[in-house]
């Protein structure tokens, strides 16, 4: 009896000690005509939080039929790691569940601009929608500014930490698990995939920033992170996808100085509307060649016109 009950004890004292019981994290990822982006979610066993929606409503409302195949738990909030439209395009899907949608105000007060600027894109120039189907804009409910803890229903908590550098666009937040340390990055990292190289929308126009998105990775490497889940890719250590993403991300700004710089005086065909598009394709190839273990090299050819762009 007296073993017994100093293994109880034991027991007690290790309970403890031990951090909330973690919950199931899920993932729903789309395919090429939601750009393969990957949009997770936490089921804490008594409620739901996504992170990230879709490109468009109805990828939204698929990941939504996705969960609900593992989990009646309602979904009562969505949190926005950065405003590219594939993280926001399908809040009005979420909003009509009743989820409240939280994200830094940075990328509340970015959205605007970058839904005018990708709506006219996707209406006007690839004429792939109407002003009647592209998807509505929704502005988020709540924001933060700094970093925030949401305690959820089990007691658990998720820590929100909005990043001093730009990374894939003008502002990042990362969410961390803290049952378990994993990170949720968005774009910030694509592991084994390649990267958007267009920049953040600022001021109705794109503006990347190799640098400073390298300085975004080393702050990740400062959350005390388990795993990196990114919105395209692999789940990796934090240490080996940061150490990945910022070694593609200096090799790929090489790529493209290197190529700019053999053009020469041709190098203004870059900005010309009709004779562009051959050299994001070849651009596309090359960076192909250099990273072969890549996957998503369509991402290069329909982004690297803001690396491009910002180099000229």
């Amino acid at each position: 009896m007296l073993k017994h009950t100093t293994l109880t004890l034991a027991a007690a004292t290790l309970l403890a000690a031990t951090p909330a019981q973690a919950g199931t994290l899920g993932v729903y990822q789309s395919d090429q005509n939601g750009f393969d982006t990957r949009t997770y979610w936490y089921d804490d066993g008594k409620e739901i939080t996504v992170f990230d929606t879709q490109f468009v409503p109805a990828l939204t409302e698929a990941m939504v039929a996705e969960i609900r195949k593992m989990s009646a738990h309602p979904i009562t909030r969505v949190i926005v790691t950065h405003p590219n439209p594939d993280k926001f395009n399908g809040l009005s899907v979420l909003h009509k569940l009743g989820a409240v949608s939280i994200a830094s105000k940075a990328t509340a007060d970015a959205m605007p601009v970058v839904n005018d600027y990708k709506r006219y894109f996707w209406i006007n120039i690839a004429k792939a929608f109407s002003e009647e189907t592209y998807p509505t804009f929704e502005p988020v409910k709540e924001t933060f500014s700094g970093s925030r803890t949401i305690t959820l229903a089990s007691g658990e908590t998720l820590t929100l930490t909005e990043l001093k550098h730009p990374g894939v666009s003008s502002t990042q937040t990362v969410v961390r698990i803290d049952a378990t340390g994993e990170l949720i990055v968005g774009d910030l990292i694509h592991h084994h995939t390649h990267a958007w190289l267009e920049g953040g929308i600022v001021d109705g126009k794109p503006q990347p920033d190799i640098a400073n998105w390298i300085a975004a990775l080393d702050e990740v490497k400062e959350l005390q992170g388990t795993i990196v889940h990114g919105g395209r890719g692999d789940d990796a250590p934090v240490a080996e996808a940061v150490a990945s993403q910022q070694a593609y991300l200096r090799k790929m700004d090489n790529l493209v100085d290197g190529y700019i710089a053999e053009l020469g005086a041709a190098k203004s065909e870059l900005s010309d509307p009709e004779t562009a598009p051959k050299h994001y394709a070849a651009l596309q190839a090359l960076a192909e060649k250099t990273f072969p273990d890549r996957r998503l090299s369509y991402l290069i050819g329909y982004g690297i016109y803001g690396l491009v762009s910002g180099k000229l």
